[in-house]
């Protein structure tokens, strides 16, 4: 469906023509409403929220971290909620050279 014939101008997040939020973009060139079907092409998504998309690319992300296996200054990372909401979130970082993982509860 084009993205310029809904009734209304919503969140990148969520449905223009129902307020349901919209599942993350997979494999599919399309995503469509788990409520009322309402399709619109990931293209056309990120045009219509005029950011890059950041799926796929989160894991460029990189930091001056130095890994404790090999010395390499370059990580990337990632979060996570792993334990119970009131306290803090899991870090994950990777080597971007050796690609070792280590987590830093926060």
């Amino acid at each position: 469906m084009d993205p310029g014939s809904s009734c209304f101008h919503s969140d990148p997040d969520f449905c223009p023509e129902c307020g349901s939020i919209l599942p993350l973009p997979g494999l599919q060139d399309t995503i469509t409403c788990p409520r009322c079907k309402f399709a619109i092409d990931v293209k056309a998504l990120t045009i219509l929220a005029d950011i890059p998309p950041l799926w796929g690319s989160l894991c460029d992300l990189q930091i001056d971290r130095k890994c404790s296996r090999c010395g390499h200054e370059g990580m990337t990372y990632h979060t996570r909620q792993m334990r119970s909401a009131d306290e803090g979130q899991t870090v994950f970082y990777t080597c971007v050279k050796c690609k070792y993982q280590e987590k830093e509860d926060s």
